[in-house]
Formats: structure tokens, C-alpha cells, sequence
């Protein structure tokens, strides 16, 4: 008997004691969900909150700008004579699909289309080919092809070097800021090699 009404004394005191603690895990759960919701990093590695309309800009810009080297790039495997003109390509590509992937994540993340609402103006974007300028190109074979290929993205990079260079004077997105010293940094590089490739210091 009096073991029973131990038992029995005990009971609300246990019962306490499970509320006390499944209100100690409510708190935990509802602290680590707020936390996840602050987070405002994206793919791209940049906070959807630091933008202005220069970042805009630039990713919108460059992204249709890198296409068109990327395209560019790809005529070389099948066209290009010189295989340092091949590999010069690939390095191209591989560097420039990358970025696009990532100026892509920043404008969904900014809430912003990739293309500009009055869509793309080639003119308007330093370096960019026109229609016929491709189609010149994509004419050309072997020594042919590789001459126009370095003059063409000699252009090309020259016109990508421009739009950083201001993007990094009027943005305000740090990692925007820091692509665009990226690609001024490597597009330079490359310019002196495509220069080597037209016999040119």
C-alpha cells in the first residue's frame, strides 16, 4: 500500500517533468527553423538582399555576352587549325559556362529575368558579334578560321573587360564584384595568348 501511494504521489511530478522537456525540444526546433529561414545565400554564393541595378546589368549583359563566346568557342572543334586555337577554346568554355551558370542563380535569386525587359541589344554591349560577324565565322576553315576566331574574341574580350571594369565601379554586390575582377584578371590573359596566335606581341 504505501509503495502504491509513493507511486501515486510521484505520478504528476513525472508528468511535469515530460511537458518541461518536450517544451525544451519545441523551443530548439523552432530556433533552428528561424535561423534556416534568415539564410539568403544562393547557388551563386551571394545574398539576394545586396544588389543595385548596375549588378542587375552586368549579370543580364553578360550572361548573353559569355553565350557568345561559348558559341564561338564551339565552332573551333570542328573548324580551328591550330590546336593551340582548340585548346585556347576549351579554356574558354570551360571558364565562361561556369559563370553563366552563375549570373544565372544571382538574377533568380534577385528576383530578376536573365534577360533584360527590352531584351538584348548587341550593340549596346561592348564586343558582342553581329549576326553576320558569326555567320563570317562559322564560314572559315582551317587558317582561315583561326585568324578571324583570336581577332574576333580578341574583341569579344576586350568588350567583357569593359562591362567588369564598370560593374565593378558601380555595383554594390560584393561577389558580383568579385566575378567581374575574375573575368578582367583571366579574359586579359587570354587576350595575350589569342594575340600570340595572330603573330602579334
Amino acid at each position: 500500500m504505501n509503495r502504491t501511494l509513493v507511486r501515486r504521489a510521484l505520478l504528476p511530478f513525472a508528468a511535469v517533468a515530460v511537458f518541461a522537456l518536450a517544451g525544451c525540444g519545441g523551443d530548439e526546433d523552432t530556433g533552428s527553423g528561424m535561423d534556416h529561414g534568415s539564410d539568403t545565400s544562393t547557388a551563386g554564393g551571394t545574398s539576394s538582399q545586396t544588389f543595385n541595378d548596375a549588378d542587375v546589368t552586368f549579370a543580364q549583359n553578360m550572361i548573353a555576352h559569355h553565350q557568345q563566346a561559348v558559341e564561338m568557342a564551339d565552332l573551333a572543334a570542328s573548324r580551328a587549325a591550330s590546336t593551340e586555337v582548340k585548346t585556347l577554346a576549351t579554356q574558354i568554355k570551360a571558364a565562361q559556362q561556369p559563370e553563366i551558370d552563375t549570373m544565372t542563380a544571382w538574377c533568380k535569386a534577385w528576383g530578376k529575368p536573365t534577360v533584360p525587359a527590352g531584351g538584348h541589344d548587341g550593340h549596346s554591349m561592348p564586343g558582342m558579334m553581329s549576326t553576320q560577324d558569326m555567320d563570317t565565322l562559322k564560314a572559315a576553315r582551317g587558317a582561315a578560321f583561326d585568324k578571324q576566331f583570336a581577332q574576333m574574341m580578341i574583341d569579344h574580350h576586350t568588350g567583357a573587360i569593359q562591362m567588369a571594369q564598370e560593374v565593378q565601379k558601380n555595383g554594390s554586390n560584393p561577389e558580383v564584384k568579385k566575378l567581374a575582377a575574375d573575368i578582367e584578371k583571366v579574359q586579359q590573359a587570354e587576350i595575350a595568348s589569342l594575340k600570340k596566335v595572330l603573330g602579334q606581341s
